[in-house]
């Protein structure tokens, strides 16, 4: 099975959400540093869309210029917009496989789609 995951290396529960899907026998991992590879807006909405959750349950709030953007009480476009402009507004970990998509908080979400 694949399985891509966006991820951030400074994140402990994307760090362990990796963990989780490299210890994973059969599992194929694609990792992308979603900081340095940022998804497109149309991905994103996509993911949102596949994971059953609203772009504003995927806005990083905490840690991020969410509040000072004016993106807690934006609608669905906005924020989107802000997420591929600034991709540090993007909760992580994102997983993808053929099973669907997890925001993976906590990191054990993962196994709903392995």
């Amino acid at each position: 099975m694949k399985a891509t995951i966006w991820h951030n290396p400074n994140c402990g529960t994307s760090r362990k959400t990796l963990d989780i899907l490299r210890e994973t026998p059969g599992v194929d991992v694609e990792v992308v540093e979603y900081l340095k590879a940022p998804p497109s807006r149309d991905t994103l909405k996509q993911l949102y869309k596949d994971a059953g959750i609203s772009p504003r349950e995927g806005l990083r709030t905490r840690g991020s210029p969410a509040e000072e953007l004016g993106l807690l009480d934006a609608d669905a476009d906005t924020i989107l917009n802000a997420m591929a402009k600034e991709p540090i507004l993007i909760e992580r970990p994102l997983v993808r496989t053929e099973k669907g998509v997890r925001l993976c908080r906590p990191q054990d979400v993962v196994h709903e789609i392995l």
